[in-house]
């Protein structure tokens, strides 16, 4: 039985869904499947490392096209009143905001956890 090839992302379309194979913003699949927005848990958690030990926030899992992870991202900045970015389909943002940014996310209906210590 020949192996079937499964593109995991493309630099067209970004990343994509690993059931229906569409970009995650097109993601045809139903609710509760993992390219759904309300599917899966979106991880908040601090890093440090190469960063001169200043601590970032970091927030990964988010199931969102690139616009609208952009416009999520300027969001939470301005709730936090700091700088940050978006690289690796996840969200940045400068300090330890952990606490503020869960509340955040879980009022604009994302089920957030925080990750590490």
């Amino acid at each position: 039985m020949a192996e079937r090839q499964r593109i995991v992302y493309s630099t067209g379309i970004g990343q994509r869904c690993p059931n229906c194979l569409r970009a995650i913003s097109d993601c045809a699949c139903r609710k509760g499947t993992p390219g759904k927005r309300g599917a899966g848990i979106v991880r908040v958690g601090r890093e440090t490392q190469g960063r001169g030990g200043k601590a970032v926030t970091v927030i990964s899992g988010l199931a969102l096209g690139s616009a609208e992870l952009a416009q999520l991202a300027s969001d939470l900045k301005k709730r936090c009143g700091c700088g940050g970015t978006v690289s690796n389909n996840r969200i940045e943002i400068q300090g330890e905001h952990r606490d503020v940014l869960i509340a955040e996310l879980a009022r604009r209906g994302f089920i957030a956890k925080r990750a590490g210590g």
